[in-house]
């Protein structure tokens, strides 16, 4: 499991388009991106009946991880379920790919084929479906302009548009309903072993300061 450093600020637009003039200087667009340099992510987060996911996050625990099923805009043939852990201000992120029938069983209940499987992932996740008696808890969608940095492994994101729902079963339906619940914009830094000085500069906001920041808990709260 490799560990990642991770940044996160809460901008309002004009940072998003001051930082997007520095950063289309020395950096590219995400590959995936559409003409416009964005593409949107929706993403279904788990926890159980005494909110142990939300509470670690809100009360700052060192160690915690939490589950999601991710795909990108209406593209349901690309869905991965990912597990996300953070230790000591680190992050790192398990990911398998995963079907669209299969999602759609879990959104269902119907979770035995996780055992089954061959990714240990999908049979940590089955488990703890099970003994922490993990479920569907709500659906976070938020629009993604993202630019890397190979020196470094570095990505930065620019997020806004960040929206949630709890129309659990129909999170595969590209039409689903959202209700907006920040209306601001987080820019996100991250990477491996070292931030590179270039990037380090393209990303100074002076009078922004770095604050923890959870989609997930904000849709929830």
């Amino acid at each position: 499991m490799k560990f990642r450093h991770e940044s996160k600020h809460q901008i309002n637009l004009l940072d998003v388009y001051e930082l997007k003039t520095r950063l289309s200087i020395v950096a590219k667009h995400d590959s995936n991106a559409d003409a416009n340099g964005t593409y949107t992510v929706k993403s279904l987060y788990f926890d159980n009946y005494t909110d142990k996911a939300l509470r670690e996050k809100i009360d700052g625990v060192n160690k915690r991880e939490k589950f999601r099923i991710r795909y990108y805009g209406t593209d349901t043939s690309f869905i991965r379920l990912e597990k996300k852990s953070k230790i000591n201000g680190l992050c790192s992120k398990e990911s398998c790919r995963m079907t669209a029938e299969e999602c759609q069983k879990i959104l269902t209940g119907e979770i035995e084929f996780l055992k089954s499987s061959e990714s240990e992932l999908m049979n940590e996740f089955y488990a703890k479906m099970k003994y922490q008696l993990l479920r569907p808890t709500c659906i976070v969608a938020y629009t993604r302009e993202s630019f890397v940095y190979p020196p470094g492994n570095v990505r930065v994101t620019l997020d806004r548009n960040i929206r949630g729902s709890y129309c659990i079963r129909e999170f595969l339906n590209p039409d689903l309903p959202f209700l907006q619940t920040y209306h601001g914009s987080i820019l996100e830094v991250k990477w491996d072993e070292f931030l590179p000085q270039i990037i380090r500069d393209c990303v100074q906001l002076p009078v922004r300061r770095s604050a923890a920041f959870s989609k997930y808990a904000a849709v929830r709260i």
